[in-house]
C-alpha cells in the first residue's frame, strides 16, 4: 500500500492543479492529453497488482490461523480453555472459516467438536453449506449416531441426496429400524432412493433378523413403483427372507419366474435355498438347483457342495454326504478342514472309525493342521469303538498340542469314559475343570448325570442336578430324564413326579420316554390307575408311547382285573403298528376265559377285525 501511494503523490507533484476549473482540467487530463492519460493508466496498472497481493497477504495468513487451528484442536488436552488467549483478535464465528477448518481438519469429529464449541462461544449459526458439508463429512465416516445427534441439535435439515447416503449409513451400520424412519422422510419430500439403497436396506433387516421390516420396507419399494423391476440383489433378499420364514418353496417359485424373465441372480441366492431344501430334507429340489446352477453358468463351486454336505450331514445322511465328498475331490476341488472334520465326525457317529481315520491322515498329508474340533471328532470315534487305549493316546497328543484344556474337549472325554463306566475318572475331569480356568457347560453337567444313572447313582446325580441349577445354567429336559428313569426302577415315584413338575415350572417339555418311563414305573409299583391316566395324557398329546410301556400297561391291567381298559390299550397299539408279545398274548387270553369265553373270543375278533 506504501508503494502504491508514494506513486500517486510523485504524479501530483509532477502535476498541479492549475487553473479555475478542476473539472474541466481533469476532463482535459482524461481525454485529451496523451501523457496524461498514460500516466493514469500505470496508476491502475500499479494499483490492481498491489490490491491483489493484499488480498493474498490476508487469504495466507487467516488460513495460517485455520491449519494453527486445526493442529491445536488434534493434539492440546482441553483446548477450549485457551484457544482464545492464543487469537485474542480473532473473529472464529466467520462463516468462511469454520467452511476452511473443515476442508483443512482430517478428522471430521475434531471439527464436530470445534462446531460444538464454537456454538457454545459465540452463539454461532452456522449457514447451510457448513452444515451440509459436516453432515456429509460423518456420514462418509460411517458415524450414523453423531450425524444424527447433529441433525437433532440443530433441526438442519440435509438435501435429499445427503438425506440418502445418511440412509445407506444407518443399514450399514445395521440401524434399521432408524432406516426405515428416514424412507418416509424421502417419500414425504418426493425423493425416491436408488434400487441400490432399498436392497441395502432389504438385506440389512435380514441381517439382524427383522423379517417383519424387511417385508414392510418391500412393500413401500412396490408401492413406490421401483419395486416392479427387482434386480439381483431384491430376488436374493426375498429369497432369503422366505427361507428364514420356512417358506422355501415360495423361494424357490419367484426364482424359477425371476429365471424365466432372464434375471438370474448369485451364487448365494443358490446356496441359501440349497440349505434350506437340505433342512427340509428336499434332495430332489437340492438337484434341481445344482442343475439350474450348472445351466446359468452359476457353477456349484466348493461352498455349494459344502452347503450340501452339512444339510446331508445335519440329517444323518452320512454316507451319501461322504460320497458327494469323494465327488468333490474327485472333481479336482480341494475340500479344506472344516469339511474333512464334518466328515471325520459323520464317519465316527455311524461308525465307520477305518475310513474316518484315513481321511485323519489325507488331511495332515496335503498339510491341514487338525484343530481341536477335528481331534474330537475322532476322538468320539474311538470311545464309540471301545478302542480306549487309542482314545487316551489321542487325547494326551490333544493336551500337547494345547487342544485338550478346553471345555468341548472335557465334554467328549468324560461323555466316552462315562460311557464304558468310568464314572469315577469322568468326576476327577469333572472336578479338574475350574480348577485350570475350564468352563464347565450344560452338557458336562448332563455327561456326567447319564453316566451317573446308568450305574445306578441317583445320589451323585441329584446332587450334580442341584449343582447345575445353583450355578445359574438352564437345564434342558436331558438333565432330568436319565435321573427320572432311574427313579422309576427304583420305585421312588413320587420323587420322580416331583421332578416332573420341576421341569414344567422350568418351561421344560418333558421327552416322549420321560412318561413311558413313569407309566413303566407305576404299574410296576401297582400304581396302575395313575398309569392309565398317563396314558391317557399322551394319547390326548398326540404322543406316541413306546412298545414296551403299551406291554407294560396291559399285563398289569389285566393283573388286575381291568380287562376292558386292557382290550382298549391293545386296540391302540394295534393301531400304533405294534404287535403283542406271545407271553402277553396267553395271559390276557386266560384271563378273558375265566370270565366269560364266549366274551374273549367276540371281543378279540373285533379288535384284530379294526386293525
Amino acid at each position: 500500500m506504501a508503494k502504491a501511494s508514494s506513486f500517486i503523490i510523485n504524479f501530483l507533484r509532477l502535476n498541479p492543479r492549475t487553473g479555475p476549473n478542476p473539472n474541466t482540467q481533469i476532463r482535459n487530463l482524461t481525454i485529451e492529453s496523451k501523457e496524461t492519460s498514460f500516466i493514469v493508466k500505470e496508476i491502475v496498472k500499479n494499483q490492481k497488482p498491489c490490491e491483489e497481493q493484499l488480498n493474498d497477504s490476508v487469504r495466507q495468513s487467516n488460513l495460517d490461523i485455520v491449519k494453527q487451528v486445526c493442529k491445536i484442536t488434534r493434539t492440546v488436552p482441553r483446548w477450549e480453555e485457551t484457544l482464545v488467549s492464543h487469537f485474542p483478535s480473532f473473529n472464529f464465528s466467520e462463516p468462511w472459516f469454520f467452511r476452511e477448518l473443515l476442508r483443512q481438519q482430517d478428522n471430521v469429529f475434531f471439527s464436530l467438536r470445534f462446531f460444538h464449541w464454537l456454538r457454545s462461544e459465540y452463539e454461532f449459526s452456522p449457514d447451510f453449506d457448513s452444515c451440509n458439508m459436516l453432515f456429509d463429512n460423518l456420514v462418509e465416516a460411517k458415524a450414523s449416531k453423531a450425524a444424527r445427534n447433529f441433525l437433532q441439535q440443530t433441526g438442519f435439515e440435509p438435501k435429499p441426496g445427503s438425506l440418502e447416503r445418511y440412509l445407506r449409513c444407518l443399514c450399514e451400520n445395521e440401524s434399521v429400524e432408524e432406516a426405515v424412519d428416514v424412507f418416509s422422510i424421502l417419500s414425504e419430500i418426493g425423493h425416491c432412493p436408488s434400487i441400490e439403497t432399498w436392497n441395502l436396506a432389504l438385506l440389512a433387516c435380514l441381517k439382524v433378523g427383522r423379517n417383519d421390516l424387511m417385508w414392510k420396507l418391500y412393500q413401500d419399494m412396490v408401492e413406490s413403483g421401483i419395486g416392479v423391476n427387482i434386480d439381483v440383489g431384491t430376488l436374493g433378499c426375498l429369497v432369503q427372507a422366505f427361507c428364514i420364514d420356512g417358506k422355501a418353496l415360495k423361494g424357490y417359485k419367484i426364482l424359477q419366474q425371476n429365471l424365466a424373465d432372464g434375471l438370474v441372480p448369485d451364487t448365494v441366492t443358490f446356496h441359501k435355498l440349497i440349505a434350506a431344501f437340505c433342512k427340509m430334507k428336499d434332495y430332489g429340489r437340492v438337484s434341481q438347483l445344482l442343475h439350474t446352477m450348472i445351466a446359468t453358468d452359476r457353477a456349484p463351486n466348493i461352498y455349494t457342495y459344502q452347503e450340501v454336505i452339512n444339510g446331508l450331514c445335519k440329517n444323518r445322511k452320512w454316507l451319501e454326504g461322504f460320497r458327494i465328498f469323494n465327488d468333490l475331490k474327485d472333481r479336482g476341488h480341494s475340500p479344506d478342514r472344516v469339511m474333512y472334520t464334518t466328515i471325520i465326525h459323520g464317519l465316527c457317529k455311524i461308525g465307520e472309525l477305518r475310513e474316518a481315520r484315513k481321511l485323519w491322515f489325507e488331511m495332515i498329508n496335503k498339510g491341514m493342521v487338525p484343530n481341536e474340533y477335528t481331534y474330537n471328532a475322532l476322538l468320539y470315534g474311538l470311545y464309540k469303538s471301545h478302542n480306549l487305549k487309542e482314545a487316551e493316546r489321542l487325547y494326551k497328543e490333544m493336551l500337547e498340542k494345547g487342544y485338550g484344556e478346553m471345555t468341548v474337549s472335557y465334554n467328549t472325554v468324560i461323555a466316552g469314559l462315562c460311557s464304558h463306566g468310568k464314572t469315577d475318572e469322568a468326576y476327577c475331569l469333572f472336578e479338574e475343570m475350574p480348577r485350570k480356568g475350564v468352563v464347565r457347560d450344560l452338557i458336562t453337567f448332563n455327561n456326567l448325570i447319564r453316566g451317573f444313572c446308568v450305574e445306578g447313582k441317583l445320589v451323585e446325580s441329584l446332587n450334580l442336578l442341584h449343582e447345575l441349577l445353583a450355578q445359574g445354567l438352564q437345564p434342558s429336559a436331558s438333565s432330568y430324564t436319565p435321573i427320572i428313569k432311574c427313579l422309576c426302577q427304583a420305585g421312588r415315584i413320587e420323587e420322580a413326579e416331583s421332578l416332573l413338575n420341576d421341569m414344567h415350572s422350568q418351561g421344560l417339555e418333558p421327552k416322549d420316554c420321560t412318561r413311558n418311563h413313569l407309566i413303566f414305573g407305576l404299574c410296576k409299583q401297582g400304581h396302575v390307575a395313575e398309569g392309565m391316566e398317563r396314558f391317557k395324557e399322551m394319547l390326548e398329546n398326540q404322543l406316541k408311547p413306546q412298545k414296551k410301556t403299551f406291554e407294560k400297561l396291559i399285563q398289569s391291567l389285566s393283573e388286575s382285573d381291568r380287562l376292558d381298559d386292557s382290550l382298549l390299550v391293545l386296540d391302540f397299539m394295534f393301531r400304533l403298528g405294534y404287535a403283542l408279545k406271545t407271553s402277553i398274548c396267553h395271559s390276557i387270553v386266560t384271563k378273558f376265559c375265566r370270565r366269560n369265553t364266549h366274551l374273549v373270543e367276540s371281543c378279540l375278533s373285533e379288535v384284530l377285525e379294526t386293525n
